[in-house]
């Protein structure tokens, strides 16, 4: 990879590591700009997937106090994703590049629709969690749908901490703090499950992932430092639109 193709990730990385860190959807950034750059659709998600577990690390970490006396829930749903992130890396590997080429407007498109629903999820959630006789989601069975969106955060991940939100909405009886804990928490492992099966795939970019990585954390702080001066509803429809923009490309070519 040439200089001006590394400086070319790495802003993208910076920008999408504040994006993620207001509003979400960083993954709809750095994902184009790989394949815009010339990376083979396979190889640009396996690196862009390495790329950001610093990103899900730093969200964990942040929300992790809010997960005191879950340890029992932590655990299970924990393994859970991670189970379900290594599923989704396996049926990554073993998908064909002009295959999963095909699927990238679909993914991209798939990725756009949970971010355009964010805020109403989280307005839903608040009024739910006031109401009675929610179900407390002790059987094992609640575990099915939050392996299913881990094995789609392996397989490609862009709007994973939404669909995981909207999963435990219905799965579990607690406040919206909490859950949203647990989302950062499962979408960790499912990241990071899938990342250490790339670490052995022949497909990482290392350069642009170790690039990416430092963009990320950067831009998350710096992120973190303009959230009380950005609206998170504005810099969601930017994404959005670019991430449309993208698809669109696609399907005309």
């Amino acid at each position: 990879m040439t200089g001006i193709e590394l400086v070319t990730v790495g802003v993208a990385a910076i920008i999408a590591g504040a994006v993620s860190a207001l509003a979400g959807g960083g993954t709809l950034i750095t994902f184009p700009v790989l394949l815009a750059i010339g990376v083979p659709s396979v190889t640009a998600n396996v690196t862009n997937t390495v790329a950001l577990c610093s990103g899900y690390l730093g969200g964990a970490l942040a929300e992790l106090k809010d997960l005191s006396g879950e340890k029992r829930k932590l655990y299970a749903f924990g393994v859970t994703g991670a189970l379900g992130g290594f599923a989704g890396g396996i049926l990554l590997l073993n998908t064909g590049e002009a295959t999963f080429r095909a699927l990238v407007p679909y993914l991209i498109l798939l990725a756009a629709g949970p971010l355009a629903i964010e805020g109403p999820v989280h307005r839903w959630h608040e009024r739910r969690i006031g109401q009675s006789g929610l179900p407390h989601g002790n059987s094992v069975w609640r575990l099915i749908p939050i392996f299913l969106a881990s094995v789609y955060g392996g397989y490609f991940g862009g709007g994973l901490s939404v669909i995981v939100l909207a999963v435990l909405g219905l799965e579990v009886q607690d406040s919206l703090t909490k859950l949203n804990a647990l989302k950062q928490m499962i979408s960790l492992c499912a990241n990071v499950a899938a990342a250490i099966l790339f670490l052995f795939s022949n497909k990482v970019i290392w350069s642009a992932a170790i690039v990416m990585a430092i963009g990320a954390l950067l831009g998350g702080v710096i992120g973190g430092l303009a959230a009380d001066r950005v609206r998170p509803s504005v810099l969601r429809g930017i994404v959005i639109a670019f991430a449309m923009a993208i698809a669109v490309a696609y399907f005309v070519q």
